[in-house]
């Protein structure tokens, strides 16, 4: 199982709203997904009661101590990605769960106030060694403050900007709140629209930073065999109805 977390000191961010839309994706791909959340202020709960599909599960936990034994049962259980989203600020569940992801992602608006605010979590990041990512988030369509948010959180970083830097940015668009409305993901609520082309490519990019693509490939893998199983069934069945009235 791997683990994605979103985390950032300033609240506004649009952690919930990236959480529930990378977690459709990850499903749409082939995914088993479970989100969890430690912001006892409750959106993906929310989310969820307007929702009329079932997955994915939201999980509350908001306890630092309950994450980690958690984790390990939903990684036993063959679950295959879980993302947790977690409150404005650092608290020791943030902290918790950023020790146990396998990717930090850090989501910031192109604003120097938002950039500033990254600092905290970049730092707990580093102090428990763990690969992180900025994604910058409700960007205009266009502008220089892109580019300069973009070389600003790379020096913060002292990294390569094709590495600290999730691609592609996350325009801000009216699709995301009208989603998060009415208990749909963004894909689910316009899945043809610019805004679910940007989530699927931020998903696309997690899972070759992850190395996820080999999992798709065997759940692929395992659905034609299973898909080749079943008409092979039927075949044989509808061979062995003929013979039985040619006999009789």
């Amino acid at each position: 199982m791997h683990t994605i977390v979103l985390a950032t000191q300033k609240g506004g961010s649009g952690k919930s709203t990236l959480a529930i839309g990378l977690a459709l994706a990850a499903r749409q791909a082939g995914f088993s997904v479970r989100l969890i959340e430690t912001d006892p202020q409750g959106t993906l709960s929310n989310w969820q009661r307007r929702r009329n599909d079932a997955e994915p599960v939201v999980e509350p936990i908001y306890h630092a101590a309950d994450i980690e034994p958690r984790l390990k049962m939903l990684a036993e259980s063959g679950l295959q990605l879980a993302i947790i989203d977690t409150a404005a600020g650092l608290s020791a569940a943030t902290t918790a769960a950023i020790r146990h992801s396998d990717l930090c992602l850090i989501p910031s608006r192109p604003a120097v106030a938002d950039i500033e605010a990254t600092t905290s979590t970049l730092s707990v990041a580093r102090a428990w060694k763990r690969p992180f990512s900025f994604v910058l988030n409700q960007t205009p369509i266009r502008g220089q403050r892109i580019d300069n948010a973009a070389d600003t959180l790379a020096e913060e970083a002292a990294l390569d900007l094709t590495e600290v830097v999730a691609r592609p940015l996350i325009v801000m668009r009216n699709d995301h709140q009208d989603s998060l409305a009415v208990g749909l993901g963004v894909s689910e609520f316009a899945p043809n629209a610019k805004s679910t082309e940007e989530i699927r490519g931020l998903w696309r990019w997690i899972a070759n930073r992850l190395d996820l693509s080999a999992t798709a490939t065997n759940l692929l893998i395992d659905e034609v065999m299973s898909t080749a199983d079943v008409v092979l069934h039927a075949t044989d069945a509808l061979a062995q109805d003929k013979a039985a009235s040619l006999a009789s």
